[in-house]
C-alpha cells in the first residue's frame, strides 16, 4: 500500500493535485497551515494507488509517495 506524505507547511493550496488524482481522494483541508493556505490532504489512504499524479501535478513538489509494507 502507497501512502502519500503531503508538506502541509509548504503547500499554497493550489488544488491541482485534487484535480489529477484518478480516484478523488486528494482533496484541499479545512484547516490552515503557517501562510493562511489550505493545503491539501489525503482523504483515503488507504485507497491511494501509488500512481504519483497527485506528485507530478504539484508546482511546488510538496506531495511524495512512500511504499509501505503490510505483513501478509
Amino acid at each position: 500500500m502507497p501512502k502519500p506524505v503531503i508538506r502541509e507547511e509548504r503547500c499554497k493550496g493550489c488544488g491541482l493535485c485534487v484535480d489529477a488524482c484518478p480516484k478523488n481522494i486528494m482533496v484541499l483541508s479545512a484547516d490552515f497551515n503557517a501562510k493562511g493556505y489550505n493545503p491539501a490532504a489525503c482523504a483515503d489512504e488507504t485507497a491511494c494507488v501509488g500512481c504519483a499524479l497527485c506528485a507530478r501535478a504539484c508546482p511546488d513538489v510538496v506531495i511524495e509517495i512512500y511504499p509501505t509494507t503490510d505483513p501478509l
